[in-house]
């Protein structure tokens, strides 16, 4: 019998599968109490009220605590289903279920500066209910100690294996494996100077992208590209954004603009589109951003105007990535009036020149200017400028105005689940770093990682890692089902990207002086983390989107 052994919780999952009903029914007591106070009705529609919203995101953030918990105990039973339910992942699950549980509890931070507590959902009743539950008093007081973690990172630094990742498809484990192999050979012995010197990626590496699938993985085969899933994609990026978030992202603007043009474009526009996505030649980048408006995509003032044949469009977009080298804009533009809001959309596909550094937007009606950002390098970011920029008639998305906003509220699924996949990359890639480097680092005549709470460190971003994984493909495995899962996407890219963010933090904190430094790969891993709750819809927006979902009646 092992140390590990001795201190995993007797009849484990019956244990969790117990606390994790207890905690629904939790959820479910908490939504009735808030509900009559964060919900509010004017001009006949509902919405959450401004005064509560901290109530209204502290109830998304339980809710997200609770899908968290029921992913990883889903893939509990997987595992053992496929006879890989080792020590490590018994664990991973005992300390997952012991941390959430009292933190459901306790309070849940939102960030550094937050917390919500079970009296700021007025749910303090139902919190003594579930503290009263044994199955849930149990696993508080024994999931997370001190000494499960100990035994944790001792496998680990033993192991180097973070948990099974419970994939039992032999397709999608070689899409895996193959992406690995690729991202560790290609794109990571030269990351990082790409990062240190704010390169472009390498037109060589897009190249080699795309032979490997990555632009169209989700395209149909019709139009060349390999059909498979979300699942499939959650995992090539995952393992792109462990070595590079950069590389991991450039398959975001091409299943934006596959999806746009698949889900919203007639025949002729999937036709001449899609194939050039699928192998690479085409490189869209998504231009909806504008400097005044930020999500609040109603407030969009790019115009565009039918003369003849053409659209002329007019105004500023900002925070455009990938501007200068694309070949396709997906441009979100007004063609109604101006006080029109998300009806007066229309979206628009188009073509441009491929830029340079020199001369990035080589095109009449075109400028821009490249935004420094700390990271996320390798694709640069711009603010572009149109003026009457030309675009055909038959480049209106579905040649039909007005829907501009419905067809991109159609990606949001899929963006939020593949921006939460690179968050699971950036937060392994930490990990792996603060692993590495925690083994091999004396102070005292120890290695670092022998001092308990550098273990513990690293027991707890392996445990909340697997948590924010599973969590990401429970609602990839919704979308592929063709289940609607726009809050369980909010959910997985709000976890996703604090998991991110947390385990950099705590990885760069192992590496001491060292991590400030930029030669070390974890001050580039830290710079990249720190975009992931903003982009793609803040955390503010995502829990906000979760609490709309849960707690607004249909209109």
């Amino acid at each position: 019998m092992t140390a590990s052994s001795k201190i995993i919780m007797p009849n484990l999952l019956a244990l969790c599968a117990g606390a994790l009903t207890a905690a629904e029914d939790y959820l479910e007591r908490a939504r009735h109490g808030i509900a009559s106070r964060v919900v509010v009705r004017s001009d006949g529609k509902s919405r959450l009220s401004d005064a509560e919203q901290l109530a209204a995101h502290g109830y998304a953030w339980n809710a997200t605590y609770v899908a968290a918990l029921a992913g990883i105990f889903d893939w509990a039973r997987r595992a053992e289903v496929m006879g890989r339910f080792g020590e490590s992942e018994h664990l991973i699950l005992q300390a997952a279920y012991g941390e959430y549980l009292a933190q459901l509890l306790g309070g849940i931070p939102l960030s550094q500066s937050e917390i919500a507590r079970p009296a700021d959902l007025g749910s303090g009743d139902a919190a003594v209910t579930l503290l009263q539950d044994a199955r849930v008093a149990a696993l508080i007081e024994r999931g997370n100690t001190a000494h499960v973690r100990a035994s944790l990172a001792a496998r680990l630094l033993q192991s180097r294996v973070f948990g099974d990742p419970g994939i039992d498809d032999d397709a999608l484990i070689e899409t895996r494996e193959q992406t690995r192999r690729f991202a560790e050979t290609r794109i990571g012995p030269t990351a990082h100077t790409w990062h240190r010197e704010n390169r472009l990626i390498p037109v060589e590496i897009i190249n080699e992208l795309a032979q490997l699938g990555v632009f169209g993985l989700t395209i149909s085969e019709q139009h060349g590209g390999l059909g498979l899933g979300k699942l499939a994609m959650c995992l090539m990026t995952e393992e792109l954004s462990r070595v590079s978030l950069a590389v991991g992202s450039l398959g975001t603007r091409s299943e934006i603009a596959a999806e746009l043009i698949g889900s919203g474009g007639t025949q002729e526009q999937n036709a001449r589109w899609l194939p050039g996505i699928a192998s690479g030649k085409v490189l869209p980048a998504a231009v909806f951003t504008e400097p005044s408006c930020g999500s609040d995509l109603s407030a969009t003032r790019t115009r565009a105007i039918r003369a003849g044949a053409i659209y002329l469009i007019s105004g500023a977009k900002t925070w455009i990535t990938h501007a200068a080298r694309a070949d396709l804009m997906t441009v979100l533009a007004r063609t109604g009036s101006a006080d029109s809001g998300y009806k007066g959309l229309s979206m628009f596909l188009a073509s441009k020149p491929r830029g340079t550094d020199a001369d990035p937007f080589p095109v009449a009606g075109l400028r821009g200017s490249e935004i420094p950002v700390l990271g996320y390098r390798g694709m640069k970011e711009y603010e572009i400028v149109f003026d009457e920029f030309g675009v055909p008639a038959g480049n209106l998305l579905g040649e039909s105005e007005g829907h501009g906003f419905k067809q991109l509220m159609a990606t949001f699924e899929s963006a939020r689940i593949q921006t939460a996949a690179r968050a699971v990359g950036v937060a392994q890639n930490a990990l792996e770093l603060a692993l590495a480097y925690s083994s091999e680092r004396r102070q005292f005549n120890r290695r670092i990682v022998e001092f308990p709470r550098i273990a513990g460190k690293i027991a707890w971003m392996a445990i909340e890692t697997m948590l924010a994984r599973q969590l990401t493909y429970c609602a990839a495995r919704a979308k592929d089902r063709g289940q609607r899962c726009d809050v369980q996407a909010g959910m997985a890219k709000l976890l996703a990207a604090r998991v991110a963010w947390s385990n950099a933090d705590s990885a760069l904190q192992i590496h001491g002086g060292n991590g400030y430094a930029e030669e070390y790969a974890i001050s580039r891993v830290l710079c990249d983390a720190r975009i992931l709750s903003i982009f793609e819809g803040s955390a503010e927006i995502q829990a906000d989107v979760v609490a709309r979902g849960l707690l607004l009646p249909a209109n």
